[in-house]
């Protein structure tokens, strides 16, 4: 450790012509003969909710032991790495969010487990990550932050006309009556975490001046670093490379040819490289993690009805019709193997949380991270049983390494009740929840 009687704020922040940059966590910010569970730099739990549409086949997600003694089903096996952090969690519906108007409701309603009210005005209730996001994310300058890989409203049948837009396009509710936007544009999302400008015009002309917000701040990487041990200037270099090669790939989508095109939106695509642009996007939370912009996190891995297809894994069916499989073999492994790829794309991410250094352990040691649906069978619209997977130590608070098997049917607000306590928020009650689940 870097002993120092003057050591960091974990609030530092290096700042220049319109841009700043939060830190990760550094040994110097640690005070010399200080326990770091007794320092404000102590780490904080992180809550992440990553949801993706159409539920699973539910034969290759769940394993078919329960315990610790499970073998991953092919879903779940791009997670094998991780077993240890691993907590897959079976038999939990969730009823409040049955209806008639299936992709219209399922987004809002998997971290509310509250039925909204008919009508064309949002109405339901507080999603989890907005609760978390009260009690543990005011520390941070974002306090959550939703994401998506397209923004979802008026996709088809997403919308309904009983109950409008409003829950189809993103995963959180503020209060009952605030939905809260989602940013899928991964040049929009870098822009708003480390900021150029107070106004369009003085953005546009920052952008003109220079391409990253890194050599805007040079000078103060140079001094900061000065200031550093060697494990410190190892753990800021492997941050600013992070940034810097982000920096790299949206500069890139940016600069190729049909980017100076004015195209009209293509039909159903969320992407003119969705891989790369989910990817993106994932790496950019992350980033967001380890700077400690903020501890919240939601992410619609692709839209209700989506239409994208999967060319690039060998699948060139879009994606909302072929989850209409009517029970077909060969259209469930073709599903699954999209199912499959989301799951390695998921992976990557848990990845880079594992080598991410966060005080006395890593950012996945130090985070709960919810990945799953709230669609069943998605040829049959249903709501049970879901697919649930948890990752991450949770600061201890969870134990990892096992499926939990329920014999009857739990509500999947009983997780959410738990994974809420774990992080220590107060609340004995989400949605229709009826107890904790003590084996998490």
């Amino acid at each position: 450790m870097f002993v120092t009687k003057k050591h960091l704020s974990r609030r530092t922040v290096l700042r220049g012509l319109g841009v700043s940059l939060s830190l990760p966590l550094l040994d110097a910010m640690i005070p010399a003969a200080t326990a770091l569970a007794n320092t404000a730099a102590a780490p904080k739990p992180r809550l992440g909710f990553f949801y993706f549409p159409h539920g699973a086949v539910m034969e290759k997600w769940t394993p078919s032991k329960a315990g610790r003694d499970f073998e991953l089903s092919p879903i779940l096996e791009p997670l094998a790495p991780f077993r240890d952090y691993l907590t897959i969690v079976s038999n939990l519906g969730n009823k409040p969010a049955e209806s008639r108007a299936v992709h219209a409701l399922v987004p809002a309603t998997w971290l509310s487990c509250v039925h909204p009210r008919e009508g064309l005005e949002p109405y339901m209730a507080p999603t989890i990550d907005q609760i978390a996001a009260e009690h543990i994310g005011q520390e941070t300058p974002w306090p959550s932050l939703e994401t998506a890989t397209a923004q979802g409203h008026g996709v088809g049948s997403a919308c309904e006309r009983g109950y409008g837009c409003s829950y189809s396009g993103t995963l959180s509710f503020r209060n009952a009556t605030t939905p809260l936007p989602v940013e899928s544009n991964p040049r929009q999302l870098f822009l708003r975490l480390f900021g150029q400008g107070d106004t369009p015009a003085e953005r546009r002309f920052v952008m003109r001046q220079t391409a990253s917000l890194l050599d805007m701040i040079s000078g103060e990487i140079a001094s900061l670093e000065r200031r550093l041990g060697p494990q410190d200037r190892s753990t800021l270099a492997d941050y600013l490379d992070s940034v810097r090669e982000i920096e790299r790939r949206i500069q890139n989508n940016a600069s190729g040819n049909l980017a100076k095109l004015d195209l009209p939106e293509v039909p159903g695509a969320t992407s003119e490289d969705f891989d790369e642009h989910l990817r993106l996007m994932f790496d950019i939370i992350a980033l967001a993690y380890q700077g400690d912009l903020t501890r919240i996190q939601s992410f619609m891995i692709a839209p209700e009805v989506s239409e994208q297809t999967y060319n690039h894994i060998g699948v060139p069916d879009a994606f909302h019709a072929i989850s209409h499989h009517a029970e077909d073999p060969d259209k469930k492994e073709r599903l699954s193997l999209i199912q499959r790829y989301h799951t390695e794309v998921f992976a990557d991410f848990v990845a880079k949380l594992a080598a991410m250094p966060d005080g006395d352990g890593s950012m996945l040691d130090h985070s709960i991270l919810l990945f799953g649906s709230n669609m069943s069978n998605s040829n049959r619209h249903n709501q049970f049983p879901l697919p649930t997977a948890v990752l991450g130590h949770g600061c201890g608070k969870i134990r990892g390494g096992q499926h939990i098997y329920f014999e009857e049917r739990t509500p999947l607000a009983n997780l959410h009740l738990t994974l809420l306590q774990r992080v220590g928020i107060p609340i004995d009650r989400v949605g229709d929840s009826t107890g904790t689940i003590e084996e998490i």
